[in-house]
């Protein structure tokens, strides 16, 4: 039998919203600094100041000894890009994927963005990948299982067109820590998982890609970039399961269902 998923109570989860709402201020403010020219340090450096500005901490950050607040995955690189020196240019596409920590409590999220004019492919597969993202959160339902938000997404993808699933990474549980269980896979399983209860909170994230699902890991032990070199996509949000619906902990405009 499967054991049920750890919940947060209504006044955690308000907790956890101010972390949301501090990831998601930072990330507006990065999506505006983005254009040519811009380095993926510069970003980090907004990233860092917003965050220590609104009280909080960043959750990457000395993480596992990752060396950044934020990471900053360009063109073929998926996800953990470290920021560098190296300027963004018109077609480039970025995902920045930022957390941050207030009062013990943690959000995570991430926006896959062009700079300038994307190529049309490149466009659509963002599309594509925000698409699966708002599926996977319409699935988190109280009684639905966790195997339905990883469904979700694979159809949400498939039906978009021909792009690579990452499967060796996934979306996790988030609370006091960054990565609690359970893992959430971002395609169809055949377990279905434990039942969605009220107060379950899950950092849901699909990861895309132009062309093959391989990936390889760099020797630096964190950029994870596509073996064929095609661009990827990453979005993310932090999101509870309510009696009236997911709550997207790290939207900007996400009242609480209910109230």
């Amino acid at each position: 039998r499967d054991m049920g998923l750890a919940t947060k109570s209504p006044d955690q989860v308000r907790a956890m919203r101010e972390a949301g709402l501090v990831v998601a201020r930072t990330l507006a403010l990065l999506r505006e600094t983005i254009e040519t020219g811009v380095t993926p340090r510069d970003l980090d450096a907004v990233a860092a100041r917003t965050i220590a500005e609104a009280g909080a901490s960043p959750s990457f950050l000395g993480y596992h000894g990752y060396p950044a607040t934020i990471c900053t995955s360009v063109n073929d690189v998926v996800v953990h890009g470290i920021p560098d020196d190296r300027q963004l240019r018109s077609g480039d596409v970025i995902s920045i994927d930022c957390g941050a920590v207030v009062d013990g409590w943690h959000g995570d999220a991430a926006i896959t963005v062009g700079v300038g004019v994307l190529a049309v492919p490149v466009a659509r597969m963002v599309e594509a990948c925000e698409r699966s993202l708002a599926a996977g959160i319409a699935a988190m339902t109280p009684g639905s299982r966790l195997a339905d938000i990883g469904s979700a997404v694979q159809d949400s993808v498939e039906a978009s067109g021909h792009y690579g699933i990452l499967t060796d990474f996934t979306g996790h549980g988030i609370g006091r820590a960054m990565h609690e269980p359970p893992f959430v896979p971002n395609y169809r399983t055949r377990r279905r998982g434990p039942r969605l209860e009220v107060g379950v909170v899950l950092a849901v994230e699909p990861m895309i890609t132009l062309g093959s699902p391989e990936v390889s890991v760099e020797p630096d032990g964190w950029t994870v970039r596509t073996d064929d070199a095609l661009p990827a996509a990453h979005v993310e949000h932090t999101v509870a399961v309510t009696a009236d619906g997911p709550w997207v902990l790290t939207a900007l405009d996400s009242p609480e269902p209910g109230r």
